[in-house]
């Protein structure tokens, strides 16, 4: 089979079904070697390379972020996938009623602050934001049934995870500006949502090296770094009015093994936003 031939029913069926195998795994916190599923379903197609696998792979990642589900982080969503496939993804988790389960038990699970966060090895790359035309929009309209999930806003309602972010990005803040000799600094930084409410528009107040102040607004998930998060209005506006000053922490994998990247400046300069719900996709 020339490998830039569409893929058939039954190729989408099998590669639909080892990706859903997978996830419910994930979302549970249980083992599971990727390469040897990968392997495994090479033996159903005929002739699929392990890279054409990897790309529907990442398709259905995309499909799973347009449904407002969760995904397997390493399969970077990945658009412009057949509307066949998303016709199958989505049949998939309306007659297997463990996904539902195990997404809700997933984004409703309370957190901590972890107690063996190695700070030297918490902040990473972002990912990278690109200012080209975004990719065509999917063309696939999600059946009522499945308009309804939205597990990226009921993960963003777990106040437990949020509260435990905010902690960990407090105890970062300080141990970077130990770090730097500026021990003042780190005693002045403060968890202003706590404080003094969470109508500022960011959540801590901490600072530079050179001592000027720096707005925190934190963003935690326990999925991948790309899933989306939601920004208020506030927030927005905030970014703009103080984007010399304003940062956004996005901690993702949190509950795994929490990473932090940064950005700096207005949130719609590296986000599109949803002009309704500020649904936040990274460019």
């Amino acid at each position: 089979m020339a490998s830039g031939e569409s893929w058939n029913d039954l190729e989408i069926a099998a590669t639909v079904a080892d990706y859903m195998k997978m996830l419910p795994l994930h979302l549970t916190g249980q083992h599971y070697n990727k390469s040897a599923h990968r392997r495994a379903l090479m033996e159903q197609l005929d002739g699929r390379s392990e890279g054409a696998i990897e790309l529907k792979h990442q398709n259905i990642s995309a499909v799973l972020r347009d449904l407002h589900c969760i995904w397997i982080p390493g399969y970077k969503p990945r658009g412009n996938y057949q509307t066949s496939l998303a016709r199958y993804v989505e049949e998939w988790i309306n007659t297997h009623p463990e996904f539902d389960q195990a997404s809700q038990a997933a984004v409703e699970q309370p957190a901590i602050v972890p107690s063996d966060v190695d700070y030297h090895r918490l902040v990473v790359e972002p990912p990278v934001i690109s200012h080209k035309a975004q990719e065509s929009p999917a063309t696939y309209a999600p059946t009522r049934q499945a308009s309804k999930r939205d597990y990226v806003a009921r993960e963003a309602r777990n106040t437990a995870l949020g509260n435990a972010g905010e902690l960990l990005v407090m105890h970062y803040e300080e141990f970077r500006l130990r770090q730097a000799g500026k021990t003042t600094l780190a005693e002045r930084i403060e968890h202003v949502s706590t404080t003094q409410g969470d109508g500022l528009g960011y959540d801590i107040l901490s600072f530079d090296a050179s001592g000027q102040e720096r707005f925190i607004e934190v963003k935690t998930t326990a999925f991948a770094m790309e899933t989306p998060f939601f920004a208020s209005r506030n927030e927005v506006s905030f970014s703009s009015e103080a984007h010399d000053q304003f940062h956004l922490y996005r901690l993702f994998e949190f509950r795994r093994s929490p990473k932090l990247f940064t950005l700096a400046g207005r949130i719609d300069d590296y986000c599109e936003l949803d002009p309704v719900s500020y649904v936040c996709h990274f460019r």
